[in-house]
């Protein structure tokens, strides 16, 4: 039985020995488990210390170590297997490429989270200094950079499987100059998006509205940005279409101007008439948030005498806005009536004259 076992192992197979085949299972068997094992432990070390002392880096290091992907560890492990080996030159050269290949993949998965982790920082950052225009920059600048890092990681892994890149990327120039002509108006959006994240417009989460709609900006893509509007549907508008017109963005108002014209009847008196605008400027000082500017007899109207008043609301809110506006009007109502001067209303009058006849 031992004879035959030992032949069996010394039998040849794929220019390996059946020994040399079983040790190259149980080093890619061991070196896997082991990278497991190391994996969980590391991920587990620094997340016990991040919880402990809440130091930021094991915190990343811990996401990054969790970020190593199963089949690169594996491919690792086979390519640790596969010294043991004697193998042809083709499949050697193979085994390389696959393994390079995974580790420039895994290259990608570790930068792609390291690019979140940044953003994330700054995010945060920003975000506590109340700048939200840069929240806003960095979450789309994050997109681009995503973009950039995996077309390095795919150029790189054509070349190792032996793509010759740069006539490549010369025939994707050419290629790529007839399609822009047949894609205008998608590098027309990109390149708007480029302006929105750059020249910052508007931001995520500010009201905005143009002469065709309005609503709350949830997402600003490449080719579309995303609006919520009053009435609940979302709107989907091209990047290029909505910078073509005039934007109203209500997020960037930090106090709203109100101007207003009424008349009071020709019948008042002189006195009570230059009374006018001292009465104005004490309903608007009574409203919380609101600023008296000024108040003036402005002219003499078909039905009577127009004044003219403005106010400032030291408040962006809609609402506020239009809680000052009731209250102004309702005060200016309730003092108007109290000094007994009445607001002006239409009345046309009709003069008949009465002419004797002619006849008798």
């Amino acid at each position: 039985m031992l004879h035959l076992t030992r032949e069996f192992l010394a039998r040849s197979l794929g220019g390996n020995p059946v020994w040399a085949w079983l040790l190259a299972v149980g080093i890619l068997l061991a070196v896997l488990g082991a990278l497991l094992l190391v994996r969980a432990l590391v991920s587990k070390s620094l997340d016990k210390r991040f919880r402990r002392r809440g130091t930021v880096w094991a915190g990343r290091g811990a996401e990054l170590t969790r970020r190593t992907t199963f089949p690169f560890l594996l491919v690792v492990a086979l390519l640790a297997a596969s010294l043991s080996l004697k193998l042809p030159e083709a499949a050697s050269r193979a085994i390389r490429s696959l393994a390079i290949t995974f580790f420039l993949i895994q290259l990608g998965v570790w930068g792609n989270e390291l690019i979140k982790i940044w953003l994330t920082r700054v995010a945060e950052k920003r975000r506590s200094e109340g700048d939200n225009a840069a929240v806003t920059t960095f979450a789309s600048l994050g997109l681009l950079f995503r973009i950039v890092l995996w077309t390095v990681v795919v150029l790189l892994i054509l070349q190792n499987l032996g793509v010759n890149v740069t006539a490549m990327l010369a025939g994707v120039g050419i290629i790529g100059l007839a399609v822009g002509f047949a894609a205008q108006s998608i590098l027309a959006d990109l390149f708007a998006f480029l302006a929105i994240v750059v020249d910052k417009p508007f931001l995520i989460g500010d009201f905005i509205a143009n002469p065709s709609f309005s609503g709350t900006v949830e997402r600003i893509g490449l080719r579309t940005t995303r609006i919520r509007s009053l009435s609940g549907e979302e709107i989907v508008i091209a990047n290029s279409e909505l910078l073509r017109s005039w934007i109203r963005d209500y997020a960037r108002i930090k106090e709203r101007w109100v101007s207003f014209t009424f008349a009071v009847s020709y019948e008042t008196p002189a006195e009570k008439l230059a009374a006018v605008p001292a009465i104005v400027k004490e309903v608007v000082e009574s409203v919380p948030k609101a600023r008296f500017d000024r108040a003036h007899f402005k002219e003499y109207g078909e039905f009577g005498l127009i004044f003219e008043a403005a106010f400032f609301v030291e408040s962006p809110s809609f609402r506020e806005f239009m809680d000052a506006r009731h209250a102004v009007n309702l005060g200016l109502r309730q003092r108007l009536e109290q000094e007994g001067i009445q607001f002006a209303f239409p009345v046309r009058r009709v003069l008949l004259e009465r002419r004797g006849n002619d006849g008798g």
